[in-house]
């Protein structure tokens, strides 16, 4: 089986853009990642196409809109994958199993949302299409009431972490600073985050306005090649492992707090390939909430459950610590539009291994690990990327 590489990428802005809908925002990227590939339409065997929609647009078939902007791919095919908060990967793994089984050898992988056209309230009721809607449609504050309900119940059973989730989020906004592509470039700092204020007020339980990711617009684009193509282009980011796992839909079935699809993805790719997190050199992880990426450095094997604390306390995950987790400000500071966020963790990370990250750059990156989620943890992805050439 031959392995699948990054050969190109493009990424808009995120933030609230003046396009008007998904169409306008995957012409942005899709002719860009090609010309950044040095691949001409014609070369195309297949366009994947990462958009939830859900409501956000009255027009769907997004898969058939790439072509709508270049003619050129209108024979091609196309499909449009949808997996929550983690369309993007989805649609980039279905891309690359296109071209390992050898149905093709050059793919377009585009995600996209619009989302800052609704009213908040509207989007608030938009997401939770990505829950258990037979038990947690009621609950207030949408995603962010859910995540609100996780944080309680992890502080119940391990203790207050308010500040350590502050720290996180003062993280990721300095990071953000260095990221051209982020819809929030400002440096909050602790003292900010942690404090409950008019301009940081409480949004669900504990979780204040700073713990919450962004209400997004935006798109990214990468172009995969099998590997052979790959060794004679500019660049060459190959998948040394990736890993799918999924959880149970309703919360009420789990332990909300474990993310235990989560741990199994990152298991699943760190034993492919042949790795421990000591090999990583970066983390580009689904901070879509702070008490999220906390937990998440449990599942990916930092700490023990209830622990991540200690590396917040340690800036184990700082830009200058053993393993930086977010560089590029995280969901948190970049924004999550919704279809383009996974496709955004590779293209960025992508970036940060070929030295091309400007001021994100982490120094001497030679393998990344991304972990991209739909859901509450139901739909887990986890990569591990790794320079080619």
């Amino acid at each position: 089986m031959t392995r699948a590489c990054i050969v190109g990428y493009a990424h808009t802005p995120f933030g609230k853009l003046e396009d008007p809908d998904t169409e306008s925002l995957m012409a942005r990227v899709s002719g860009a990642a090609l010309e950044h590939a040095g691949i001409t339409p014609d070369k195309v065997d297949g366009i994947f196409v990462g958009v939830m929609n859900s409501g956000f647009q009255k027009q769907d078939f997004q898969g058939a809109l790439v072509a709508m902007a270049d003619e050129r791919l209108a024979y091609v095919p196309a499909m449009r994958v949808e997996n929550a908060c983690a369309t993007g990967s989805a649609a980039i793994y279905t891309a690359l199993d296109f071209i390992e089984s050898g149905r093709g050898r050059i793919a377009l992988v585009v995600g996209a949302e619009k989302m800052t056209a609704k009213p908040t309230a509207e989007v608030g009721d938009i997401l939770l299409n990505a829950s258990y809607r037979k038990e947690e449609a009621d609950i207030e504050g949408g995603f962010a009431g859910q995540f609100g309900r996780i944080a309680q119940n992890y502080f119940q059973r391990y203790g207050d972490r308010s500040e350590e989730l502050a720290m996180i989020a003062a993280k990721n906004h300095a990071n953000g600073v260095g990221n051209p592509y982020a819809q929030m470039r400002k440096d909050l700092g602790f003292d900010f985050c942690n404090t409950v204020s008019e301009k940081n007020p409480r949004v669900a339980g504990p979780l204040r306005r700073t713990d919450c990711s962004l209400v997004s617009d935006g798109a990214a684009a990468l172009v995969l090649a099998d590997e052979e193509i790959a060794r004679d282009l500019s660049r060459a980011i190959a998948f040394r492992a990736r890993t799918h796992r999924n959880d149970i839909l309703a919360m009420s079935r789990r332990d909300p707090t474990a993310f235990e699809g989560g741990r199994r993805a990152w298991a699943g790719s760190l034993a492919d390939a042949e790795m421990t997190l000591d090999d990583l050199d970066f983390v580009e992880t689904h901070d879509c909430f702070t008490i999220a990426e906390m937990i998440e450095y449990e599942i990916m094997g930092l700490a023990k459950p209830g622990e991540g604390y200690k590396v917040v306390r340690e800036g184990t995950t700082r830009k200058d610590g053993r393993l930086p987790v977010n560089p590029s400000g995280g969901l948190k500071a970049k924004g999550h539009p919704i279809g383009a966020t996974g496709v955004s963790m590779h293209v960025l990370s992508a970036m940060q291994l070929l030295g091309e990250a400007g001021d994100m750059q982490v120094k001497d990156a030679a393998v990344a690990g991304i972990f991209n989620m739909g859901g509450v943890a139901v739909a887990n992805y986890c990569s591990i990327l790794e320079r080619l050439k």
